[in-house]
């Protein structure tokens, strides 16, 4: 794209805000170009939202949609109503969108009835669990957009066997690694400093490298609460053994609240959610982390940290056959088995997937402006 570029980033959820950091950065060292961040406020609690950008280092949104919760029609026909107005009046020349959150495919489908030309960051990336929101999102917003950038080959390959044109195929790395890469001695200071480990494993005992670390959020692992109940039991069946460290998503507290779950082992501990360099200190001098996230799947292969997923199939494949991801589903008895495994010094050995390296935002910046 040449001449003066007037580019838009919309972002709603904390995956998002970190893949959108390293663009933002490479591309503001182009005097070509001018930026805008909108938030649509999809997350709008304070420790899910405003503290990545404090820590990420980016400034506050332009603009801020405040859209708030609801369900997947409401929150995405109210992204769609306020972001048209924000980009008739701002006519951007470019939209970046991230991931595969509702604020993702709403941004995409407008930009598509406005002729707005738009870029997927996180492009390609299936699941083919077409029960999930965030594979319809995937796929909808890939065969919107003009700018695909992906993460890793299974990306380019999804999209190329969906009938998309090679040309608007780009494979630049992952983003969520360029912040990883440049939090590193951020992420030491918050280990040393950190008041929930000191606490947590004064009080215990323990010492860094021997804990699990745990995150749940998915609807088919907390919204069921048959399901919820069976894990939280295993998690203190397993806490027994190795302590566990359990930051709790709101969404995943709440339905704890409806079960009325208790923990009575005090290695089992549950804390609010923690800032994004927290979380990162806890995932890297971790033992193991248990989680049904895809972003961190992919920040533990880095980190070479082993990872059970708690889900029978991941839109990161490549976490799984290159890196330290091992799929468990809702099998309690294999999560178990696969704990103790690790504990025993037979974890997965896993390496770095390619362009892993911290400079997917340059090749982003590249491409756009080389188009």
């Amino acid at each position: 794209m040449r001449g003066r570029m007037h580019i838009v980033h919309v972002v709603g959820a904390r995956p998002n805000f970190i893949k959108a950091a390293p663009v933002l950065d490479a591309l503001s060292n182009w005097d070509s170009v001018s930026q805008v961040l909108v938030h649509t406020g999809q997350h709008y609690d304070s420790t899910l939202s405003e503290v990545f950008f404090k820590e990420l280092d980016i400034s506050e949104p332009d603009v801020n949609l405040e859209v708030g919760s609801g369900s997947h029609a409401v929150q995405t026909a109210l992204i769609m109503m306020r972001l048209e107005e924000v980009l008739l009046k701002r006519k951007p020349n470019l939209v970046l969108v991230y991931g595969d959150v509702n604020s993702t495919v709403a941004a995409a489908l407008v930009c598509s009835k406005l002729l707005i030309t738009v870029g997927h960051v996180e492009a390609g990336l299936r699941s083919f669990d077409r029960t999930m929101p965030e594979e319809i999102n995937r796929i909808l917003t890939d065969h919107i957009c003009d700018f695909l950038f992906t993460p890793s080959g299974d990306g380019d390959a999804n999209l190329i066997r969906e009938g998309v044109a090679p040309e608007k195929i780009h494979r630049v790395g992952n983003v969520m690694i360029d912040t990883l890469v440049q939090l590193q001695e951020l992420v030491a200071h918050k280990w040393t400093s950190n008041r929930i480990c000191r606490e947590y494993f004064g009080s215990h005992g323990q010492t860094n490298n021997n804990y699990a670390l745990v995150t749940l959020h998915r609807p088919s692992n907390v919204d069921n609460p048959e399901m919820l109940v069976r894990i939280m039991i295993t998690l203190e069946e397993i806490s027994d053994d190795v302590p566990i460290l359990f930051p709790v998503h709101p969404r995943t507290r709440e339905y704890l609240k409806k079960i009325r779950f208790e923990t009575h082992n005090p290695r089992l501990c549950l804390t609010g959610p923690v800032g994004y360099l927290d979380f990162l200190s806890f995932q890297k001098n971790a033992k193991l982390v248990i989680t049904d996230s895809g972003g961190i799947q992919e920040e533990t292969t880095y980190l070479g940290v082993p990872c059970l997923t708690l889900r029978a199939n991941t839109e990161r494949p490549v976490t799984v056959e290159v890196g330290t991801n091992l799929l468990v589903g809702q099998d309690m008895d294999r999560l178990k088995v696969e704990v103790y495994r690790i504990m025993s010094g037979q974890a997965k050995q896993g390496s770095i997937p390619p362009l892993w390296d911290g400079k997917a935002g340059e090749r982003i910046a590249r491409a756009i402006l080389q188009a």
